[in-house]
């Protein structure tokens, strides 16, 4: 995307302080397109985050055996016990060939075993039931274990019991794989998430005795009730922003470092005991938990439009697969789309997604050809775009391509109608490209954009010198943008900020649009931006008096149809108040409506410790008629909302 030097940069940040002149706004009646339902979008978060799994490490994937620090994240031993991660001679599954290991000391009382510690702790609510399973097997059948039964506790880490329950049927005669499953229902909520899930056995009966434990689970309650689903506080903050599309399965997460760490659609489905989970992008293990399957119901869960991406032969360190050697990889995003989309008597990947349980194909209208931002992979995408969009075409011609590169370079062949544009920035960079996309040709070529961000204060360092957390400065200028994207609705008909979801202690990218732990959702300034437009989108736009192109002060106008609502929002970047005076067109206009403002000192968050620092706050909007003054305050987003015709 078109940017601005450095210099111009801080020369907007400087004349921001001053006071903003009085603008008048005339506004039309008639309107000059639809705003599309699609606009608003996010991207996503997985493990430790929107999936609901509450172990850490639960199937100990792509760890090492012998590497007790890095095998055994998440876990620890109980009352003297010992724990190793081993490579299993009868694996649980060909996909994960590990098992936690527990040997059971002699000369102990009580209840010994292991313990998981999840993400940072655990949430425990008596209100909720938990879902725990785990599959055992001892290596060798043992008369020193004379256990029947394993109990299963939640409880915090100074060992105060919260949840228990037992598993019974066991034997020291197990020597092949057992899947146990049963339900915890805890007594009463734990004072914070300082907590732990774990299974022991009476000290007595397992002396000197082996376990091996593998694919262990606890679920907690899920968003809508979706088996292997979405935590509730994060799916609920995101829904109530009304996205319109969902994006997956993530841009960097579909490439890969290496084209055998790409995502592979099929090792995302069926059971978690056949996943094998890769490494990811930033050197930690995606379990693929959430999967294509999970991905495409949280789609429906949301009503949400689903943009798919499928792998296009380029992983983020640097390889292109050569021309001739794309045809594997060409079918198998055949088969990914098939397996959304396809007929089960007329395609195996189909016939796969009717055997989990959905006969009937799911809603697919986009489909994303690969993810590439930088410069270096466009010199080979454009055969990498020939060869898989002709194809893909022909198999479904119904479907829309979405490219990946710079808009216009390379020049690709078949021309693209759908273009994914990333931006992340600084905040005056955002508010002056609000007419980024006015010069755009009305041709036909849709917009996407994909990802985007103010992430720093700094234009020369940005990658380095990120935001912890989204600042209000940030938030505003994010929200000038996003009138320019209103405004060329016409041709962008989609747009979501990235990243969407990270742990407020242990996130390697920041800022995020909602930070969370364990145990709170924490709501960002951005994030309540996002919300306030989502949820006042609008169906059709009202052209006004443009903005000034080198000015702090941003707005756009639309209007809900069936109900005569009219919906102004105003981005004020300046700290200064700005001076409004709007002349409508209507013949009748209601003298109150309401008031919706997001306001704070510019480089002001949202934090852990001061979560509700800055939060929008709704007003009665009085003195409205067809011309009518309002000031917005210095670093503010605005929403009017009130009825005319």
């Amino acid at each position: 995307m078109l940017g601005v030097s450095s210099s111009a940069v801080l020369l907007l940040a400087v004349v921001s302080t001053a006071m903003v002149n009085a603008i008048t706004v005339n506004v039309s009646e008639t309107a000059s397109h639809p705003i599309p339902k699609t606009l608003c979008e996010f991207g996503n978060s997985g493990d430790g985050g929107l999936y609901a799994e509450l172990l850490k490490n639960r199937a100990l994937q792509l760890v090492t055996p012998g590497t007790s620090a890095v095998a055994l994240t998440g876990w620890q031993a109980l009352n003297g016990a010992t724990i190793s991660v081993v490579r299993e001679s009868t694996p649980v599954s060909a996909a994960l060939p590990n098992a936690i290991q527990v040997r059971f000391p002699t000369g102990r009382t009580g209840n010994v075993g292991f313990a998981n510690t999840g993400y940072n702790g655990i949430k425990v609510q008596s209100s909720w039931k938990y879902t725990a399973s785990f599959y055992y097997r001892l290596p060798t059948s043992s008369p020193a274990f004379t256990a029947t039964s394993f109990i299963l506790t939640l409880q915090t880490t100074s060992g105060q019991v919260l949840a228990s329950t037992t598993v019974s049927g066991i034997s020291g005669n197990q020597t092949t794989w057992r899947q146990m499953s049963v339900d915890l229902y805890p007594s009463a909520n734990a004072a914070n998430t300082n907590n732990v899930f774990a299974i022991q056995v009476d000290a007595a009966r397992a002396r000197g005795a082996t376990v091996n434990f593998a694919m262990l689970s606890l679920m907690p309650p899920t968003y809508k009730g979706r088996a292997n689903g979405m935590r509730i506080d994060l799916a609920e903050a995101l829904a109530v922003m009304k996205p319109g599309i969902f994006r997956f399965p993530g841009g960097n997460n579909l490439e890969g470092q290496t084209v055998d760490t790409r995502w592979k659609w099929r090792n995302t489905v069926g059971p978690l005991v056949d996943r094998p989970g890769r490494m990811g992008d930033w050197s930690y293990i995606n379990t693929d938990g959430l999967g294509l399957l999970e991905y495409l119901y949280w789609c429906e869960d949301l009503d949400a439009e689903p943009i798919m991406g499928v792998w296009a032969g380029y992983a983020l360190g640097g390889t292109s697969v050569p021309e001739n050697q794309l045809d594997p990889y060409i079918q198998e995003a055949v088969d990914q789309i098939n397996f959304a989309i396809g007929d089960p008597a007329k395609s195996s990947a189909a016939a796969l997604r009717a055997s989990l349980g959905r006969s009937e194909p799911f809603k697919l209208l986009y489909v994303e050809i690969g993810n590439e931002v930088g410069p270096s992979p466009h010199v080979l995408m454009w055969y990498r775009w020939r060869r898989f969009v002709t194809r893909l075409k022909q198999e479904f011609p119904q479907l829309r391509f979405m490219a990946t590169t710079r808009v216009g370079d390379p020049r690709l062949d078949p021309t693209p109608t759908e273009y994914d544009v990333h931006e992340y920035n600084v905040p005056t960079w955002f508010a002056q490209n609000t007419f980024y996309y006015d010069g755009f040709a009305r041709n036909g070529t849709k917009y996407f954009e994909g990802e985007y961000a103010a992430i720093s204060n700094n234009p020369n360092n940005m990658w380095n010198e990120r935001f912890t957390f989204p600042t209000i400065g940030g938030a505003v200028s994010e929200a000038a943008y996003m009138t320019g994207l209103e405004r060329n609705s016409d041709i962008v008909f989609s747009a979501a900020y990235a990243p969407l979801i990270g742990h407020v202690s242990n996130n390697q990218w920041t800022p995020n649009l909602l930070g969370h732990d364990a145990g709170a959702v924490y709501y960002s300034t951005s994030y309540y931006v996002q919300k306030l437009f989502g949820t006042n989108r609008g169906d059709e736009y009202l052209p006004s008096t443009l903005p000034d192109r080198l000015g702090t002060a941003f707005w756009s106008v639309v209007r809900n149809k069936a109900s005569n609502e009219v919906i102004v929002k105003i981005a004020n970047t300046a700290t200064a108040q700005a001076q409004f005076t709007f002349n409508l067109p209507f013949n009748t206009v209601a003298s109150t409506g309401s008031l919706q403002t997001l306001s704070g000192t510019w480089n002001q968050s949202n934090t852990p410790s001061d979560a509700n620092l800055i939060v929008p706050r709704t007003s009665t909007l009085t003195g409205i008629a067809k011309t009518f003054n309002f000031n917005a305050p210095g670093a503010s987003v605005n929403i009017l909302t009130f009825v005319a015709s």
